[in-house]
């Protein structure tokens, strides 16, 4: 009988000891929808999508079942459909891409500058043909897009932006709050993100009461009166006991984004002058560090080496969109995307997170100080 392998020394990220810290009021949020008669579309979830929008700055939030769906349901309710071309990064994670499949448009990548997903705002704008519809932007790993060079470009063309802020929650550009500055903005609620259920969920917020009016048709089976259907929905709900979580998590965001943000300014200062690429931090913004991805033509050999020293890393992402094999044999497997086939082979995701003890973060940047090509 082959033994277990052991437990990494240094998780890349560290949920149980996350939610301990906040146990008693887990365990009252989650008793407190178990005592009631309501577990969709009830309370907990009124209350949660009104204090989520508060913090986003956006007039309205309706939550839903995941963060896929908070991109189909979003491009949906504004009004992208079959045969639109959507503007999307070259890399990012699949479900940007997917929720255009889901709703009939066509994907139409281009290819970014950074691991961070940021765009050339002039080779956005020359990917604009008389076929686009959308651009949907993302904020990858918590660093926020210039919103204003993008919705900058929708505006001359027409365009909306649906801004994919799965792993961004609680950036900031200046001093406003990543959720209200485009059309709508989708959200991810997945277990590890910085705002994380116990399960799957997402949200999307926006400042246009007609786009939330959709939304929540939308996520109900197309209903908004019972037994009464006016067009082809989902059934796609955030429940009672995850709203009531989310509402004990939110509390403590902005304090457990404060601990993120000390763990990624003790990696800039820790690695400093290795044969690495650090993350940029970009005057005016505010990152939200749900990874700290570095990059290294030695990736592999980087990683297998970190994990000999007990350290777990992950590779976010490994395969390029445009290479995955749901596409072969189609155009989107010929695109040029250099950069994001470059990004695909050297980016590693470092553990991170608001538990990551100093301790444990020494031990990363010991064993990163180790390696030699």
């Amino acid at each position: 009988m082959t033994a277990a392998a052991p437990a990494p020394r240094v998780p890349f990220l560290d949920l149980a000891g996350l939610h301990a810290e906040m146990r008693a009021e887990l365990d009252a949020a989650a008793l407190g929808v178990l005592h009631s008669d309501r577990v969709l579309l009830g309370p907990s979830l009124d209350a949660f999508e009104t204090s989520w929008a508060a913090a986003v700055g956006a007039r309205s939030a309706v939550g839903v079942g995941s963060g896929l769906d908070a991109l189909s349901l979003g491009l949906r309710a504004l009004g992208v459909g079959p045969g639109d071309e959507v503007l999307v990064p070259s890399h990012t994670f699949v479900a940007t891409w997917l929720a255009v499949l889901h709703v009939g448009a066509v994907p139409v990548p281009v290819d970014v500058r950074s691991a961070a997903a940021d765009w050339d705002p002039a080779a956005l704008e020359a990917a604009v043909t008389p076929r686009t519809r959308a651009v949907i932007p993302v904020h990858l790993y918590g660093h926020p897009v210039d919103l204003d060079a993008v919705m900058d470009i929708a505006g001359r063309h027409d365009l909306v932006v649906l801004d994919d802020a799965a792993q961004a929650h609680g950036a900031r550009l200046g001093d406003r709050p990543v959720g209200g500055l485009t059309h709508a903005t989708a959200w991810s609620f997945y277990p590890g993100k910085n705002l994380g259920a116990f399960g799957d969920g997402g949200a999307v917020t926006t400042c246009d009461p007609g786009t939330a009016r959709r939304l929540r048709s939308l996520r109900n089976y197309g209903s908004s009166e019972k037994y009464r259907h006016d067009e082809v929905g989902w059934n796609s709900r955030l429940d009672e006991v995850q709203a009531a979580l989310l509402a004990v998590k939110l509390a403590r965001l902005e304090e457990h984004n404060a601990r993120r943000d000390a763990v990624a300014r003790r990696y800039d200062t820790a690695l400093a002058g290795l044969d690495l690429v650090l993350p940029e931090r970009v005057p005016g913004t505010t990152p939200a560090w749900h990874l700290y991805v570095v990059r290294s033509p030695h990736r592999d050999r980087v990683r297998a080496h970190l994990a000999s020293h007990g350290v777990e890393t992950l590779v976010h992402y490994p395969v390029p969109c445009h290479r995955q094999p749901m596409f072969a044999g189609t155009g989107l497997a010929d695109r040029h995307l250099p950069m994001a086939d470059r990004l695909s082979g050297e980016v590693l995701s470092l553990p991170m997170g608001p538990t990551l003890r100093p301790e444990q973060q020494d031990a990363v940047v010991e064993a990163l100080h180790a390696f030699r090509p």
